[in-house]
Formats: C-alpha cells, sequence, structure tokens
C-alpha cells in the first residue's frame, strides 16, 4: 500500500494534442506528439504507442492526461517528456482523457 503523499507526488496533467506523426524510429509502432499543457507549462512532446486504436488525425484535438514529472527518455528521435496515460485492452491501448472540457494544464488529483 501506498500512502497518499506518494500518490500526490505524481504530477498528472490535462493537455491536448496539437501534433500527431508516426514515430517512425521506434522500435514498436508509435505516435509522436505535440501536446499543450497551457500557458504555464508549454508544449510537451511525447512518444506513445497507441496506433492500434488511434489515428493520428483523430488525436489532433483530443485532450489527454500525462505524467508531467518523470525523467524524459529519448525514443528514437523524439525526446519523450510526459507519459500519456492509457489503459491495456485486448485491442490496444485506450487513452485516458476528461470526460468533459478542461483547462489545459490542470492537474489531475
Amino acid at each position: 500500500m501506498i500512502e497518499i503523499e506518494d500518490f500526490q507526488k505524481v504530477d498528472m496533467r490535462v493537455g491536448t494534442v496539437i501534433e500527431a506523426s508516426i514515430n517512425k524510429g521506434a522500435r514498436k509502432s508509435a505516435y509522436k506528439l505535440k501536446i499543450d499543457f497551457g500557458e504555464e507549462i508549454g508544449v510537451k512532446m511525447s512518444s506513445a504507442q497507441i496506433t492500434d486504436l488511434y489515428t493520428s488525425d483523430e488525436l489532433i484535438g483530443k485532450q489527454i492526461i500525462a505524467v508531467m514529472n518523470f525523467k524524459p527518455i529519448r525514443i528514437s528521435e523524439v525526446k519523450s517528456e510526459v507519459l500519456v496515460l492509457g489503459v491495456d485492452s485486448d485491442d490496444g491501448v485506450i487513452l485516458l482523457e476528461p470526460n468533459k472540457k478542461a483547462k489545459n494544464g490542470n492537474r489531475i488529483y
């Protein structure tokens, strides 16, 4: 079991995908995402293995939830600065997203 203080250390925020294209050099099929987290945080990059259920066109404008405070990692040509959250399914990864429009950068509690 973890304490509430441990959970609160994970900085999860809402962002809107503004660009999506195939991350050509990734070992597993992935998109290179440019995500807007609002004025205070700005735009961040991510590589996300969500190609089974989403096209790049339908990702544009979609709000997602991402972990902001992991150490960035390089995935092929992409410096992945945030971890886009999803749930595994038999058909592929399903993105976690707000069920109503939220302000980019809002924190998840």
